[in-house]
């Protein structure tokens, strides 16, 4: 496989949230957060940036921007199912050769990263890749919550994924890493992946990623400086508005 040429930037985003209902509209800084996140993407300079959008008034809000949005089935069980219906409907003749998924939630991601997240497919083995981060809180090497990708990375800033575990892993003497969810695929690798039905270990450890490594899927990891803050409470949402009003 070759490196792709010309990538896409999709960013998924519905209303359903528990703990921060109409999360995507939460007001950072004067705009929609949904908003700096496609600002964030868009200064990644990588491609076009559109929006997934579940429902009308995330397009809308997007729109109002300047942004592309594309309305997708608001039942999709996944982001990367919406990230690949708006995809087709996007680019039916398949001119985009690789998809770089940006989580909605992600307004202060450092647009060095993005472009990270990328880099990998530079090697023609790699079907996805998507970041990591070293940990440095001890609490967070026994949490569940922080999935951990399993790689070796020596001296190196990217490495195979072995596995991906809420559980403490691997054992012994070493650094443990704190998986980001970002991810890019080949345009192929995102429509085989999304016609796999859920995996055993996917099921079982609550994540999306093992469905493609239990299927022989190549998926690379790079290593970024830090974690960017996922906004799913009020309290991440203060944060959030912290850091972008400060670089105002």
């Amino acid at each position: 496989m070759s490196t792709p040429r010309n990538p896409v930037v999709v960013i998924p985003a519905r209303m359903a949230s528990v703990r921060l209902p109409n999360k995507p509209l939460a007001d950072i800084c004067g705009e929609p957060m949904i908003v700096q996140v496609w600002r964030r993407a868009t200064e990644a300079g990588i491609g076009p940036v559109l929006v997934a959008c579940a429902e009308q008034e995330i397009a809308d809000a997007v729109e109002a921007a300047g942004g592309i949005a594309v309305l997708t089935d608001p039942d999709l069980p996944s982001g990367s199912d919406r990230v690949h219906q708006a995809l087709q409907t996007f680019d039916p003749e398949g001119k985009y050769d690789a998809v770089v998924n940006v989580q909605g939630d992600l307004p202060t991601i450092d647009a060095a990263d993005i472009r990270a997240v990328f880099e990998p497919l530079n090697d023609p083995a790699v079907d996805i890749a998507t970041l990591a981060a070293e940990i440095t809180r001890d609490v967070e090497r026994t949490n569940p919550n922080v999935v951990k990708a399993v790689a070796a990375f020596g001296n190196g800033r990217v490495a195979r994924a072995l596995y991906f575990t809420r559980a403490t892993a691997p054992y012994g003497d070493g650094p443990l890493y704190h998986h980001i969810g970002l991810y890019t695929y080949r345009r192929a690798a995102l429509d085989r992946f999304v016609s796999l039905p859920p995996a055993e270990l996917e099921s079982r450890e609550k994540l999306e990623q093992l469905r493609a490594l239990e299927n022989g899927m190549v998926i690379a990891v790079a290593l970024v400086d830090g974690v960017p803050l996922g906004v799913d409470t009020p309290e991440d949402l203060e944060r959030a508005r912290q850091v972008l009003g400060g670089k105002a």
